[in-house]
C-alpha cells in the first residue's frame, strides 16, 4: 500500500527571525502550564539559555510581549502569558488545527496518488 505524508509546519516570520513556530507555542504553553520560564524549559528538555533566548525573540517581535516576567518573592515570581501572549498562541493553534484539515482535500489526495512510497536511486 502506498502511504504519503503531509508535513506543514507553520512558521511566522519577523523580518530575518521566526516569531513562532510549534516549538515556541509548545514554550508559551509550557511557561503557562509551569508559570516560570525555566521550569518550561525544564518540561520541555530545553537549556536556560535557549529557552530565554526562545522568549527574548518572541517578545521582540510581537507588538507586545507574550511573556510578562515577575520578579519578586513568593507567588508573585516566575512568569506568566501576557493577553497578547494569550491571544497569539490561540490564533496559532486554530490556524495549526486549519491548516491540519489540508489533509483532507482533494488536491491532497492528488498529491499522494503522484507519489512514490520510495524515492529513486540516484541517476549515474
Amino acid at each position: 500500500m502506498h502511504i504519503g505524508a503531509l508535513k506543514l509546519k507553520l512558521q511566522l516570520v519577523c523580518g530575518d527571525e521566526f516569531a513562532m513556530g510549534p516549538g515556541k507555542a509548545d514554550l508559551l504553553e509550557a511557561i503557562d502550564r509551569e508559570g516560570s520560564i525555566s521550569a518550561a524549559g525544564r518540561a520541555l528538555g530545553m537549556s536556560y539559555r535557549r529557552t530565554w533566548l526562545l522568549v527574548d525573540q518572541m517578545n521582540r517581535c510581537f507588538v507586545e510581549r507574550l511573556v510578562e516576567t515577575l520578579s519578586g518573592g513568593g507567588h508573585e515570581r516566575g512568569a506568566r502569558l501576557s493577553a497578547c501572549g494569550r491571544t497569539v498562541l490561540q490564533a496559532y493553534r486554530a490556524l495549526e488545527a486549519e491548516t491540519a484539515r489540508v489533509a483532507e482535500s482533494a488536491a491532497y489526495r492528488q498529491l499522494v496518488e503522484a507519489l512514490l512510497e520510495q524515492p529513486l536511486p540516484p541517476r549515474s
